[in-house]
């Protein structure tokens, strides 16, 4: 596969992915093509040595892993989920002349961002059906249905000054000017519109807003890619046709979690069970377990900053990565990432093997750090652990940006891990 190939499936693989539901659905479906069998949780696995495997939990959380039984794995991990606004239980307000939703904050979103988009509305959907079954089904409006229009200048002089954006009060999307409008039924057409039938009453949902602009390329020779979730949808996209991209004897394991965001302590985040109970069912024997994770490598996959062209006193002047500069080594002295030079060096030996750059990053000593997936699965497993990322502008904006070379390079670097 070379790299415009790669990209235009990437750029596919975000517009098809406004929630980690449809994420988990999209990256499940390329596992079945790519010969996966599906497992689920509730029933006994038979595995067979040889085989491609994966399983998800509450659609919002997925792990492949070939099955050649044996020691070495390479591991990579990554989080489906992205800030955006989630609509709240009881959302519909009605003043003013207009229809609009109540929304709450989910993660750390830059919210100024928000305003002025043209924004849709997709998740899940749990309903009761005639025959008393509870369902759940994935919906996307999958049209511009509401907008945050920004306050005219006019009004706030102050505006370029100084700005700050009240959660509950100044960013309720708008939705219509008409008065009948029902929530009920608005939740019924998102269900029919996403092919659910036999409706017979409704009973939660899980919905978030999502920019309908698709992803593209930026730049004079398209040097950027501009898209909403690219955090983390990027490193989901490269773990997953990674492991898509190895033969079944080659040991290879990812899992992309949900609730990274908010800190991920949830029964489907990183700090939850997901991870270590597939992999003592697929080692049931305590000592092959323990083994295979002390010989093993987890690459944690994020977004990293890259030095802002606009803003470079944000960054140490000596770790302060390039957009298209290669994979960035995350290094943190108090753990908030979890690379160590062990880890380290067998990353960047693998690496300089196929001549691919790499970076490194390190906050400002004067500044916090963020934290991600990786110290939080090496601390409950125990594995080995790498923190790296592809450089990226506007993290947590409602559009992103990074290099349309840096995760090709990745890709490659993975897959030198199991030659």
């Amino acid at each position: 596969m070379n790299r415009e190939d790669f990209n235009e499936g990437l750029l596919g693989f975000l517009d098809a992915s406004p929630t980690p539901f449809h994420a988990t659905q999209n990256m499940a479906g390329m596992f079945e093509n790519a010969g996966f069998t599906r497992l689920h949780e509730v029933q006994k696995w038979n595995l067979k040595q040889g085989e491609k495997y994966y399983v998800t939990r509450n659609d919002s959380s997925i792990i492949a892993f070939t099955y050649p039984k044996s020691k070495n794995y390479v591991m990579i991990g990554a989080h489906t989920d992205s800030p955006n606004l989630k609509l709240k239980p009881n959302p519909v307000i009605k003043e003013h002349g207009v229809v609009k939703f109540g929304v709450e904050p989910y993660g750390g979103v830059l919210l100024n961002t928000w305003f002025d988009r043209d924004l849709s509305l997709a998740g899940r959907i749990s309903y009761l059906d005639s025959q008393n079954m509870i369902k759940d089904s994935l919906v996307d409006a999958k049209k511009s249905i509401a907008i945050i229009p920004s306050l005219a200048i006019h009004l706030d002089r102050e505006v370029n000054e100084k700005k700050s954006v009240n959660a509950q009060t100044d960013i309720c999307p708008i939705l219509s000017t008409n008065k009948e409008f029902n929530f009920e039924n608005f939740l019924k057409w998102l269900l029919v519109s996403g092919g659910a039938e036999d409706i017979k009453e409704i009973y939660a949902n899980e919905l978030s807003f999502y920019d309908t602009q698709n992803a593209s390329y930026i730049g004079l020779e398209s040097e950027f890619i501009a898209s909403a979730r690219l955090d983390n949808l990027l490193s989901c996209y490269v773990g997953m046709l990674s492991i898509c991209s190895v033969d079944a004897l080659s040991p290879m394991l990812f899992i992309a979690s949900d609730h990274e965001e908010v800190g991920s302590e949830s029964a489907s985040g990183a700090g939850g069970s997901f991870l270590e109970s597939t992999l003592k069912r697929m080692f049931s024997d305590f000592e092959e377990y323990t083994q295979m994770i002390r010989s093993s490598i987890l690459i944690s996959a994020d977004n990293a900053h890259a030095v802002h062209p606009n803003f470079a006193s944000k960054h140490d002047a000596n770790h302060a990565p390039l957009i298209n500069g290669g994979v960035v080594i995350k290094v943190n002295a108090n753990q908030r990432y979890a690379s160590s030079s062990k880890t380290i060096s067998r990353f960047m030996n693998v690496a300089s093997s196929l001549g691919e750059p790499i970076q490194n990053f390190v906050t400002r000593s004067d500044m916090g750090c963020g934290s991600t997936i990786g110290p939080i699965t090496a601390s409950r497993i125990g594995i080995d652990t790498i923190d790296i990322g592809l450089p990226t502008y506007a993290m947590h904006s409602i559009r992103e940006l990074c290099g349309s070379y840096d995760a090709y390079s990745l890709y490659k670097i993975i897959l030198g891990f199991s030659e």
